[in-house]
């Protein structure tokens, strides 16, 4: 008996040429160098956690609403409202991060994997801000929004989380919302980027994302 061919995923953004596979997903191989990139990060799993702040799942994931960082398994943890996390991690690992929460000794919690549900963009470089902040109301200041601050807010008209998560000391945001606007936002992204020599940017290497 022949081997099963396992179905293709795709990102509701379309994938800039040359393309390639990771983790069953179609995404881009493209590499720019250019002085602000976005990428389409769609395919890292998703795991969004709904539990109470004061609970045992709150005290374990250690994250403060506003906050980002990655736990000891390279797994982002995002307190993305009160009383929810955002976990991304590599394509693929969605059932290993729920597996991880482990709500057995909590109060109503719940684990859900929204990796085909949700898009997810990543806007680096100097400029990122500047042009983030045209489409965003947010102060993007270093001061008010520094490394590791997370905030759900209007991006474009789209209601989208944000993480400012720097990539080896260069300004860089995660961008996440729903899987529907997914295409919208990244080119309202490319529009407002722009007039900073913006370029789109492939899926990085897992080890890198």
């Amino acid at each position: 008996m022949s081997d099963a061919v396992l179905p293709l995923a795709h990102s509701p953004i379309r994938a800039p040429a040359p393309v390639t596979v990771v983790s069953g997903w179609e995404v881009s191989a493209l590499r720019s160098y250019a002085p602000l990139r976005l990428a389409d990060l769609s395919p890292l799993a998703k795991v969004l956690v709904r539990a109470a702040p004061d609970g045992a799942v709150a005290a374990r994931l250690g994250v403060a609403l506003g906050s980002a960082r990655r736990d000891e398994h390279g797994t982002l943890v995002v307190g993305s409202g009160p009383g929810e996390w955002l976990l991304l991690a590599a394509p693929g690992r969605a059932a290993d991060v729920a597996d991880r929460v482990d709500p057995a000794d909590d109060r109503l919690v719940t684990v859900q994997d929204f990796t085909h549900g949700r898009a997810l963009v990543r806007l680096t470089g100097a400029a990122a801000g500047d042009a983030l902040s045209k489409l965003c109301a947010i102060d993007l200041g270093g001061r008010a929004t520094p490394d590791g601050r997370a905030f759900r807010s209007s991006v474009a008209q789209v209601t989208t989380d944000v993480v400012r998560d720097d990539v080896d000391g260069t300004r860089s945001y995660l961008l996440h919302c729903e899987r529907s606007s997914g295409q919208y936002l990244f080119d309202v992204l490319l529009d407002a980027g722009r007039e900073f020599g913006i370029e789109c940017d492939g899926f990085p290497a897992t080890s890198t994302w």
